[in-house]
């Protein structure tokens, strides 16, 4: 163990593996975590943002509260989502009542500490980032007392009105964006019968994080913010998008971060062997408890809307919308839909991700699928975790695009894609694990004290990759065609009108 601090570096799960109860606390284990973090750039430290804040209640010999106040010393952004997240997990309930025993005044000491050691600039850029964003969630509690529908949106729209622009502002989901216009016309409140969740649109410039940092801080040291036209000392040009966000209150969004962590962790994986894989790893940021922002996924419908609009299956809709199954656009739109299906059924059986209805199911345009709503997983499902859904969501109507049947091509192409994604994670399982451990102590809802057990059997560690392809292959086949999904979707349409 002496030489473990001039071991290579590790992957920054590992070094905050370190830090959880997989390994007992050590002073060397947890220097050679520290020095494995500290080297990284910023970005990275970004992803693992909240188990490093959960990493505090193993902290004995106090390592990662100075890690955490050197990390916020190093980038403004990451002192943001510190303070977020920290504020965040204060509590352990949304109507912040219960204080957590364990961390709570490690927690308040600690963001205390990094908002009174801002000065400058970095002081400038803090107030004016939260007073903007504050701003922004207040509008959730605002329109709540109004009665959904019209008098409820109408609320909204006055409400955004009052929220003014300041430059150098970005969104907690989007820290490589800066905020330069509200669509004021934008302000939607969602479907929700007694919390008053709402979306918003915004006109971003993308930066990217360290170069979104230096602007804002270039901004709060008095210069110009940069020019229209985007040219300006700091970039050549920056795209200018419309980025449309949801604000949740009185939402617990931290199941949906560590959803989306593992698989933004897979994307990357994906990337690395080479995989012609697609997920898209929205953002979604924790701010306060029960409250959270979250990004939309752009040009893209549920299968819920695409129903309703158009009551007709998907496999009409790709032909309505692509042309039939010769033309080179549905051939295209086929091969999007079959290589994000197969990376999303991969993850949906790892992390047992449920509650699976065409509300939670969205299509692009390119004809890619993509889940969203991560609120039951792992040992957590609706109606009282009967476990009736299948591994794997394989509707008809998916397998229609797919080819209509096991036999065809494009189905054994997604069966094929489907082993070899299995087979691509497989050697990281210990790096997915460890992401999960750290935040068993949360509370989630979706934590019942096997999680660990039964997430590590799904990787069949033992078997050889032979068996484990095998194994793959048969989940997919229990899942193929599963009247229980049918099931389900029927009970959805009955309780909520979402069309199957």
């Amino acid at each position: 163990l002496v030489h473990m601090i001039t071991w290579a570096r590790v992957s920054p799960v590992e070094a905050l593996s370190y830090f959880s109860r997989q390994y007992p606390p050590h002073p060397l284990s947890a220097q050679a975590a520290v020095n494995t973090l500290t080297s990284y750039p910023s970005s990275a430290v970004l992803l693992y943002i909240p188990q490093l804040v959960q990493a505090l209640r193993h902290d004995t010999m106090g390592y990662v509260a100075e890690l955490i106040k050197s990390l916020a010393k190093k980038s403004q952004v990451v002192a943001h989502q510190l303070i977020w997240n920290m504020h965040t997990n204060l509590y352990t309930d949304e109507e912040m009542h219960n204080k957590d025993p364990a961390l709570f005044d490690i927690l308040e000491s600690l963001t205390k500490n990094i908002v009174d050691r801002l000065s400058g600039p970095a002081k400038a850029f803090y107030e004016r980032e939260f007073d903007f964003f504050s701003q922004i969630t207040n509008i959730s509690g605002i329109i709540r007392p109004f009665p959904k529908g019209a008098e409820r949106k109408r609320a909204c729209l006055e409400a955004l009105k009052t929220v003014k622009v300041q430059p150098g502002c970005y969104l907690p989901s989007n820290p490589d964006s800066m905020v330069i216009d509200i669509d004021y016309k934008s302000g939607t409140p969602m479907q929700s019968a007694a919390k008053a969740p709402y979306l918003a649109r915004f006109r971003v410039r993308k930066y990217g994080i360290d170069e979104m940092e230096a602007i804002a801080m270039a901004i709060s040291a008095g210069e110009d913010p940069p020019t229209e036209d985007g040219k300006d000392r700091f970039t050549g040009i920056a795209a200018e998008v419309w980025q449309a966000a949801i604000f949740k209150v009185g939402d617990d969004v931290r199941q949906d971060m560590l959803a989306l962590q593992v698989i933004s962790l897979f994307k990357n994986i994906f990337q690395q062997v080479g995989l012609d894989l697609y997920l898209f790893p929205y953002k979604v940021v924790a701010t306060a408890p029960g409250c959270g922002v979250i990004e939309c996924v752009p040009n893209a419908k549920s299968r819920d809307q695409l129903g309703r609009q158009t009551d007709i299956g998907m496999y009409e809709y790709f032909i309505k919308k692509y042309g039939d199954e010769s033309t080179r656009e549905f051939q295209a739109a086929r091969r999007c839909f079959v290589t994000s299906m197969a990376a999303y059924s991969v993850i949906g059986f790892l992390l047992q991700i449920k509650d699976r209805h065409n509300g939670n199911i969205m299509l692009d345009v390119d004809g890619h699928i993509i889940h969203i709503d991560f609120g039951f997983m792992f040992e957590s499902s609706p109606g009282g975790n009967l476990g009736f859904e299948p591994d794997i969501k394989l509707t008809d109507e998916m397998v229609m695009v797919m080819g209509g049947k096991m036999e065809a091509p494009p189905f054994r192409w997604f069966c094929e894609l489907c082993v070899q994604a299995f087979l691509a994670v497989r050697p990281y399982q210990e790096a997915i694990i460890s992401m999960v451990s750290l935040m068993l102590d949360t509370g989630l809802p979706c934590f019942r004290g096997q999680t660990i057990r039964l997430l590590r059997s799904r990787f069949a560690p033992n078997s050889t990759e032979k068996e484990a392809a095998a194994y793959m292959l048969s989940v997919i086949r229990n899942s193929f065609l599963n009247f229980r999904t049918r099931t389900y979707d029927m009970i959805q349409y009955y309780q909520n009108q979402i069309p199957y």
